[in-house]
């Protein structure tokens, strides 16, 4: 039976650190079977955020439950039903695939360790690695033994605090595909990352800045909320167009893509205004579609502009 009470849910949620304030006033709710990307700069709060989730951390005000959990109060309830994976690799590099899930899986008290281990190693495609030491394996196999690790004692909730950074593109559209399994069987996962292409990955997002809580909801809600508006320029050298571009008004980003620039505002009159004296024998420009990296950015230079 599919539960209808968040996964998460958390009201004002607050974290500070010496007098500096790391979750301001989080409010959150995810739901179960979700795939809920969590994005933001370093030092953004992501990270703490993750860790008070997983009793690491007590917040300083506000609440919160975890799979019907109270934060505060049942940590200890929460911690055996969540699979949390750091984004420094945790295990143990002297140790074989195998050893490293078996000496897991008696951490967390499981039964049948041999059958379980080798039930792990096949489902994560690990099977032709298992007596290869972990510490020879590449990024994305290191990533993968660590997924596998984590998800020995079936957890109803991971945690991951940016799995694919280092890791090749192969490797992360690999792990991606688990973790869509994985939610196709109940499983909820809150994930890290400053890809833009997990971030539309993800059923839902959101943004943080410096502890606050920018933006929230799918990715084309919040391209929708955002109020921008883009435009395309290509042709030869059309780099050399960015600071005189980054002059005009109503023109708030300029930020290259391949061969192109993306300019972006939230005047849309004043925007087109700022190309109107390109030459049109050099420069083709159109409207195009706002992109989450675009938003993202606008997001990140509002914010800055508050501090």
């Amino acid at each position: 039976m599919t539960s209808t009470q968040p996964v998460i849910e958390v009201s004002e949620l607050t974290k500070s650190f010496g007098g500096k304030i790391a979750v301001n006033r989080l409010s959150l709710r995810i739901e179960p079977g979700e795939i809920y990307g969590f994005l933001g700069p370093n030092g953004s709060g992501k990270t703490t955020f993750i860790r008070m989730l997983c009793g690491l951390l007590r917040p300083d005000s506000g609440t919160g439950t975890c799979l019907g959990h109270d934060l505060f109060r049942e940590s200890s309830l929460i911690k055996p039903q969540i699979g949390y994976l750091a984004q420094k690799f945790s295990l143990y590099e002297d140790l074989s695939v195998r050893e490293n899930l078996s000496f897991m899986a008696r951490i967390y008290g499981l039964p049948k360790v041999n059958a379980l281990v080798e039930e792990s190693l096949e489902r994560l495609g690990l099977a032709r690695f298992a007596d290869q030491l972990a510490g020879t394996l590449s990024g994305g196999w290191k990533q993968r033994l660590a997924l596998a690790a984590c998800l020995l004692h079936k957890p109803r909730l991971l945690l991951l605090d940016e799995p694919t950074a280092g890791v090749d593109p192969k490797a992360r559209r690999d792990f991606w595909d688990e973790i869509y399994r994985l939610a196709a069987d109940g499983v909820t996962a809150l994930i890290s990352t400053h890809y833009m292409d997990e971030a539309e990955r993800c059923h839902r997002l959101a943004y943080l800045a410096y502890g606050d809580l920018l933006a929230a909801g799918t990715a084309a809600e919040v391209v929708a909320a955002s109020g921008l508006f883009t435009w395309t320029i290509a042709g030869e050298n059309v780099h050399l167009l960015a600071p005189g571009l980054k002059k005009q008004p109503g023109i708030e980003q300029v930020a290259p893509f391949g061969t192109t620039l993306h300019v972006s505002g939230h005047d849309p009159e004043l925007l087109e205004a700022g190309l109107a004296n390109l030459d049109p024998h050099l420069y083709q420009w159109q409207a195009s579609q706002v992109s989450l990296e675009d938003v993202f950015i606008s997001l990140m230079q509002n914010r800055g502009g508050q501090q």
